[in-house]
């Protein structure tokens, strides 16, 4: 039942009854009425305001469901910008301390669970990518060299690319930018 209401199959329906029952009780109507004044036109504004009742419902049912489905999406992406801001700002920090301690590769495992619920399959497999340069030149030793660093920011950058796609990748497609146009330009200004 609850279904009928959200696609909207009941007002619909009602609307249609509202509409041939009005049809026949107007036409019932109409001949009963002939001897009193006012009396079609009475019938006639009721049968209006039956009609216009059951539209303006829905309508508003329409509408009250476009409205949540657009809250429930902005809530998604400020838990996505959330969520990707928070794995930058745990990459800047091990990589200013220089040193890999236990505590920072449990952050990156967790981080691992956070992005596997919101983020969208390109990122997850360029984190992945990432992970794997972070283990073999960073987890290793468990400290960050200047060459460490370098490849850390390349395959952030490249990171940063999907993430980008992931957040703002439909407004990049209306600025006339390609996203190679994009890439190039964010892997130079990782350099």
């Amino acid at each position: 039942m609850q279904r009928w209401f959200e696609d909207n199959k009941i007002m619909m329906l009602l609307s249609a009854v509202v509409f041939v029952g009005g049809y026949f009780f107007l036409r019932l109507a109409y001949h009963m009425s002939d001897k009193m004044p006012f009396t079609q036109e009475i019938i006639l504004v009721i049968l209006g305001t039956l009609a216009t009742i059951l539209i303006t419902a829905m309508l508003l049912n329409k509408q009250t469901t476009v409205e949540l489905e657009k809250e429930q999406s902005v809530k998604f992406i400020e838990l996505k910008t959330e969520t990707y801001q928070n794995l930058i700002d745990t990459i800047e920090e091990m990589v200013l301390h220089k040193d890999i301690t236990a505590e920072d590769l449990v952050k990156l495992r967790f981080h691992t669970h956070r992005l596997a619920i919101v983020a969208s399959p390109a990122v997850l497999e360029e984190y992945e990518h990432f992970l794997d340069v972070f283990n073999e030149q960073v987890a290793k030793d468990k400290h960050v060299s200047g060459k460490d660093e370098h490849m850390l920011s390349e395959a952030l950058a490249k990171l940063t690319v999907y993430i980008r796609a992931d957040l703002v990748g439909e407004l990049d497609a209306e600025s006339g930018r390609s996203q190679k146009q994009i890439r190039d330009q964010i892997m130079a200004n990782a350099t």
